[in-house]
């Protein structure tokens, strides 16, 4: 795979650095095993537009006044990408301390709200019994269980107002045009943002350059087939934008390089449905006890919950494909075998 990293070093806390015209990147740290999050301040006329928020630490906070009181006009709006604590987690903070108001799709902001409070088959309850299902032994589900919902805690509050972009829609900063565009499998309603002028393109969780973003199926839509979805998606990426397009990633180094960094996310998806193909060869298998498949490193409680819905997201793939079959036990687990083509008659 050939990617080009034209910024070697990224941004130290509180700095600025102009990726494109009028495009700068800054960097917040996170709480967790992938530690920064990438967010970007784009000029807009006499004042700025920002994309993404950052998780809801005091000191991203601080820097976060630091940035704002050095810049030399007013916050015009916040564009969030997607519902995840790290992308939405300070919009509240900064729509108070800015007076901006707040872009994103319906199904982000919708699916916030109803993460937050825990309906519709959202919430730890449901995840609980979906891991269950899924053949997670009682150890595991006990610390969920304990645990309960981890958004609330890292989303201190949500807004109650937004203005909604959609698929196609164009947003105009600066007198240039960024195209929003929708991709689905990490988050329901993902938005990237593609300016053409610049040819830039701010693509979120979708497309990162190192590793492969979180694909999971969630407990409201269990026969979900979200590695699909983000497949495609990837798809429409790679023929939409030019070979010379600048990737600026919510994780890792601004690149270059879209049309084989998708191609390498296709064959290391596909070397993993292949392993779990070959697992369920001989006995029926949970999603459970194929993490080692997918995961060959210790997972703690956190990376337990992301690896059952990326193994659950594989499997629904594999089965919906005609690869695998799916049978629930007298034990109420279910799981997967794979499927014997036999040759066609003649």
């Amino acid at each position: 795979m050939s990617l080009h990293y034209p910024h070697a070093v990224p941004p130290s806390a509180g700095e600025l650095i102009e990726v494109a015209r009028g495009v700068f990147w800054l960097r917040m740290p996170l709480p967790f095993q992938l530690n920064h999050i990438n967010l970007w301040l784009l000029r807009d006329g006499d004042g700025w537009t920002i994309v993404d928020t950052g998780f809801p630490d005091d000191a991203v906070r601080t820097t976060w006044q630091q940035i704002i009181e050095r810049l030399d006009g007013p916050v015009k709006r916040l564009i969030v990408t997607h519902f995840h604590p790290d992308h939405l987690g300070l919009a509240t903070w900064l729509m108070e301390l800015t007076g901006a108001p707040l872009w994103m799709t319906s199904g982000e902001f919708l699916t916030a709200h109803v993460v937050w409070h825990e309906v519709a088959g959202h919430g730890a309850r449901f995840m609980v019994e979906q891991f269950r299902q899924h053949g997670l032994d009682t150890d595991h589900l006990a610390k969920f269980e304990k645990r309960g919902s981890g958004y609330r805690k890292a989303v201190p509050a949500l807004p109650e107002y937004y203005h909604r972009l959609k698929a196609g829609d164009v947003a105009m900063v600066d007198g240039k045009g960024w195209q929003i565009l929708i991709g689905h499998g990490h988050a329901p309603e993902h938005m990237a943002l593609y300016c053409a002028e610049l040819d830039v393109l701010i693509s979120g969780d979708m497309l990162l350059p190192k590793i492969s973003t979180n694909i999971s199926v969630f407990a409201a839509t269990p026969d979900a087939n979200a590695l699909s979805w983000f497949l495609d998606s990837l798809d429409e990426l790679a023929d939409q934008m030019p070979a010379n397009t600048l990737v600026l990633p919510s994780h890792g180094l601004p690149f270059f390089g879209v049309q084989p960094r998708v191609a390498a996310l296709r064959a290391h998806h596909e070397e993993r449905l292949r392993a779990l193909e070959i697992s369920c060869e001989h006995a029926p298998k949970s999603a459970a006890e194929l993490l080692d498949v997918l995961f060959q490193r210790a997972l703690d409680t956190h990376q337990t919950m992301f690896a059952m819905g990326e193994a659950i997201a594989h499997l629904n793939y594999l089965e919906q494909a005609g690869r695998l079959s799916r049978s629930t036990g007298s034990d109420g687990v279910i799981r997967f075998l794979r499927l014997q083509h036999q040759p066609t008659a003649h």
